[in-house]
């Protein structure tokens, strides 16, 4: 029985991308597996410690836990610069003052 499962690791900015295949012990973490694939040393600033993560778009709500299984792509998220809910709120009120003045 092989030790040990190929994955990837995917972080992007508007600018630059990167795909890392490595392979980790079966049985990583999420997390660690980001840890381990030195995507920081490619996009100086990112922190691989509190970066919310996923696996094929799909967020994983405890990365730390969740271990990673063969074939698998952690997706390193950026943080929000906005929040949808505050931005979505924001547009209606703006679309009823216009609604308001005709």
């Amino acid at each position: 029985m092989d030790d040990l499962v190929r994955v990837e690791v995917a972080y992007a900015l508007p600018d630059k991308q990167k795909l890392l295949s490595l392979e980790v012990p079966r049985g990583t973490s999420v997390r660690e597996t980001a840890l381990r694939s030195g995507m920081e040393l490619h996009f100086p600033g990112l922190d691989l410690a509190i970066a919310p993560l996923g696996i094929f778009g799909k967020a994983v709500a405890k990365p730390e836990e969740r271990p990673i299984e063969a074939g698998e792509r952690v997706e390193i998220y950026r943080p929000l610069l906005a929040d949808p809910k505050e931005v979505r709120k924001q547009r209606a009120d703006k679309a009823a003052r216009a609604k308001a003045k005709t």
